[in-house]
C-alpha cells in the first residue's frame, strides 16, 4: 500500500518549491519593469542626467554584488571570471538605455527593448544554422509588423533617436544574454562583468563631465536601479530559473514591457495609447508563437 504520509510530504513539497519559484519570478519581473521606470523617473523630470544615471546604476550595482557574494561564498571574489567582452555589451546596453529614455514612454522603450533583445538572440540562431519552422518565420513576421506598427506616423509614435537607441541597447542585452551563456557562476560572472564597467563608467563621466547634472534624487533612482532592480533583480531571477523550464523564463519575461508601461501610468502619469497596445499584441504575441514553436518542436 502507498505510504500517505510520505505523498502527503512530497506535494508539500512540491507546492512550496511551486510557490517560491512563483514569488521569486514575480519579483525578478518586477525588478526588471523596475529598472524603465526608474530610469524614465529620473531623466523625465531632469534629476540626473542620463550618463551619471548609467555611471551609478553599474557601480552601485557592482557594489550590491560584490557583497552579495561575499555573504553567499564567504570569499574574496575572483576577478579571472566575467569578461571583457560582456562587461562591453552590458555598458553599452546600460548607457543606451539611460540616453533611450529621456525621449521614450516607459512602456515603449521596455517594449522596443524586449523586442530587440528576443529578436537578436533568434537571429543569432539563425545564423549559427538553426532554422525556423513556418510557424517561427510567421512569429518573427509579427514581431517585425509590431515594430513597424510602433514607428507610423502619429502622435503617439516614439522619437526615432529613442527607437535606435533603445534598439542598440536591447541588441547589446541580447549579445550579453548569449555570451553569458554556459556560465557555471552565473552570480559571480555577473559581478565581474559589473565591475569590468568601472572603467568605462569613469570614461564617460570624464567626456560628459560638463553636461553633469545631479540631485540627490537623481543619486537615489540610480542607486535603487543598481543595487535592487538590477544587482538583486539579477540574482533573484537567476535563483527562481532552477524551478523554470526554458520555455517558462521566456514566456514569463513577456510581461515586462506590460508591467512597464502600467508602471509607467502609476509613477509618471502617462498613458497607454491604442498604438503601443497594438504593437505590443503583435510583438509578444509574435515571440510567443516562436518560443511555443520551438517548445513543440524540441518535443
Amino acid at each position: 500500500m502507498p505510504d500517505h504520509n510520505n505523498i502527503g510530504a512530497a506535494s508539500i513539497r512540491l507546492d512550496t518549491k511551486y510557490m517560491r519559484t512563483t514569488v521569486l519570478t514575480t519579483l525578478a519581473l518586477l525588478a526588471f519593469a523596475g529598472n524603465s521606470v526608474l530610469c524614465r523617473l529620473a531623466l523625465n523630470s531632469g534629476e540626473i542626467d542620463a550618463a551619471s544615471f548609467t555611471s551609478f546604476r553599474l557601480f552601485s550595482g557592482a557594489v550590491f554584488l560584490l557583497i552579495l557574494v561575499a555573504i553567499k561564498t564567504r570569499k574574496v571574489i575572483d576577478v579571472k571570471s566575467g569578461s571583457w567582452l560582456s562587461a562591453m555589451f552590458l555598458f553599452a546596453y546600460a548607457i543606451t538605455f539611460s540616453y533611450a529614455y529621456i525621449s521614450l514612454d516607459t512602456g515603449t522603450g521596455a517594449l522596443i527593448l524586449f523586442g530587440a533583445v528576443q529578436i537578436t538572440m533568434i537571429v543569432s540562431g539563425l545564423i549559427k544554422g538553426n532554422m525556423l519552422s513556418i510557424v517561427e518565420w510567421i512569429g518573427l513576421a509579427l514581431a517585425f509588423t509590431g515594430l513597424c506598427i510602433l514607428l507610423l506616423p502619429g502622435a503617439s509614435s516614439p522619437s526615432l533617436v529613442g527607437f535606435f537607441l533603445m534598439a542598440i541597447s536591447g541588441i547589446a542585452w541580447g549579445f550579453y544574454t548569449l555570451a553569458g551563456r554556459g556560465s557555471k557562476s552565473p552570480l559571480i560572472d555577473t559581478t565581474n562583468n559589473f565591475l569590468r564597467t568601472i572603467p568605462l563608467v569613469l570614461l564617460i563621466m570624464f567626456f560628459t563631465i560638463a553636461d553633469t547634472e545631479i540631485s540627490n534624487r537623481g543619486v537615489v533612482l540610480a542607486v535603487a536601479s543598481g543595487a535592487l532592480a538590477s544587482g538583486l533583480g539579477y540574482a533573484i531571477w537567476y535563483t527562481a530559473l532552477a524551478g523554470l523550464t526554458v520555455t517558462q523564463a521566456a514566456v514569463a519575461q513577456l510581461s515586462v514591457p506590460i508591467i512597464a508601461a502600467f508602471g509607467g501610468v502609476i509613477f509618471s502619469s502617462e498613458t497607454i495609447n491604442t498604438g503601443l497596445i497594438v504593437s505590443s499584441v503583435f510583438i509578444l504575441g509574435g515571440i510567443a508563437t516562436v518560443v511555443a514553436s520551438k517548445k513543440v518542436r524540441a518535443n
